[in-house]
């Protein structure tokens, strides 16, 4: 059995209240992207783009590529401003990029205000998921539980409420300016109340004595040095095949079981929640189950019960059985993504940077595996497209060994 052992003096009290002060930056995450998500189409219609999805494609790129730049500055960003600022901040610009985009929208209909808010949205998001990340493997560690499975659950909460709060507003023709200029003021009050209760940087033991400052160039030097790390690329393999897995069924489950599997847009959307429902559960009770099993084992039998998955839904056959896939798939890759997020951290001092690195193979799979599947699609056809899923969960299966828990090392003074 390989767990998160206790290592903390801290009461019962202050650790739950920092546990939950990092459930709250998760779902504040999550309601941030679904709150953009679910006003596309307003956006689109107050900016006029009619029906083509291509304009939309190319705002929501900018908002992917200020994500990429979020997660790759985040560590030393990290390292020099500490998780308070850091986090805080990170949101603060999460709502300013949110509030942009309402009134460029509806107020001043500009693409590139609502562009240059997207890359805020994105940038802000990007570095506050390496941060609260690096924070939940730090109270995981110091409760001695697993933990991040339930906060990315988290993430999935902030998305559900993001989402009904975006369909609630739409049927209310509650104006977009409005309804995302509430929710950036609501992100900055809770990230604001929530930091309060999670412990400053040199409270932990991360470090003993207070550091020369380092210029950024060298930080950024010290955080890309990491990826020589063969054990943290084996990490990103598993993140790899997970998050491949979990962004393609996303945006293909559905519009999967109505072209390949020959049934309604309503049969498509009721697959597709249970996709979702089956990788929210996974999550949920994947910290107790880690715990007892460990992570490799964990790892392993979901990996395996995606493959099996996939096999399911697309050989197909009855529909019962494509729905039993798509269970198995969503349990499958639920919790591959913050089991990876754990191990990235374990053995180093340069934790951000780690998580940094897993991060990016693994945000870049959410953004890569779509319109991959799609290309592969149009040649192949959609279910046959699917195969180059499983084929990246076996290797994640393989790859499982990596994500064992090592000793966390002590730290080491750097140089001046």
């Amino acid at each position: 059995m390989s767990q998160p052992t206790p290592n903390s003096t801290r009461s019962r009290r202050e650790l739950s209240a920092w546990r939950n002060a990092v459930f709250v930056i998760f779902i504040l995450s999550g309601l941030a992207l679904a709150t953009w998500v679910a006003r596309i189409p307003g956006v689109r219609d107050d900016l006029g783009l009619g029906t083509d999805p291509s304009s939309v494609g190319l705002l929501i790129l900018g908002m992917s590529v200020g994500a990429i730049v979020g997660l790759t500055v985040s560590s030393p960003l990290l390292v020099r401003f500490g998780p308070h600022k850091g986090m805080v901040g990170g949101l603060v610009i999460v709502a300013v990029g949110t509030a942009l985009i309402g009134v460029g929208s509806t107020v001043l209909h500009a693409v590139p205000l609502v562009a240059i808010g997207l890359i805020l949205l994105g940038f802000g998001n990007g570095m506050v998921d390496v941060m609260m990340n690096v924070e939940g493997t730090a109270v995981e560690r110091e409760i001695g539980k697993t933990l991040m499975p339930l906060m990315h659950a988290c993430f999935s909460l902030g998305t559900v409420i993001g989402a009904g709060l975006g369909a609630a507003a739409a049927a209310l023709h509650v104006a977009v300016v409005w309804h995302l200029g509430l929710v950036a003021v609501a992100v900055v009050v809770a990230a604001v109340i929530a930091i309060r209760f999670i412990p400053r940087e040199a409270e932990l033991g991360d470090e003993a004595e207070e550091k020369p400052r380092v210029p950024f160039g060298q930080r950024m030097r010290t955080a890309l040095a990491v990826w020589a790390d063969w054990r943290l690329i084996l990490i990103g393999v598993v993140m790899l095949g997970m998050a491949f897995g979990e962004g393609s069924a996303n945006d293909w489950v559905a519009l999967a079981v109505v072209d390949g599997h020959g049934q309604s847009n309503s049969t498509g959307a009721i697959v597709f929640g249970c996709f979702v429902a089956a990788m929210t559960v996974g999550r949920v009770l994947g910290g107790p189950v880690v715990d007892r099993i460990g992570r490799v084992a964990a790892i392993r039998i979901t990996a395996g019960m995606g493959v099996i998955g996939l096999l399911l839904f697309i050989l197909g056959g009855p529909m019962w059985v494509v729905v039993l896939g798509t269970v198995l798939w969503g349990l499958g890759v639920s919790l591959g993504f913050p089991l990876g997020m754990s191990a990235a951290a374990d053995g180093s001092t340069n934790t951000a940077a780690r998580v940094s690195a897993v991060a990016i193979i693994g945000y870049c799979a959410f953004l890569v595996g779509p319109p991959l599947i799609g290309f592969l699609g149009k040649e192949f056809g959609i279910l046959h497209a699917l195969f180059l899923i499983l084929a990246l969960l076996v290797a994640s299966l393989l790859a499982a060994p990596a994500v064992r828990p090592v000793k966390r090392e002590e730290p080491v003074a750097e140089p001046a």
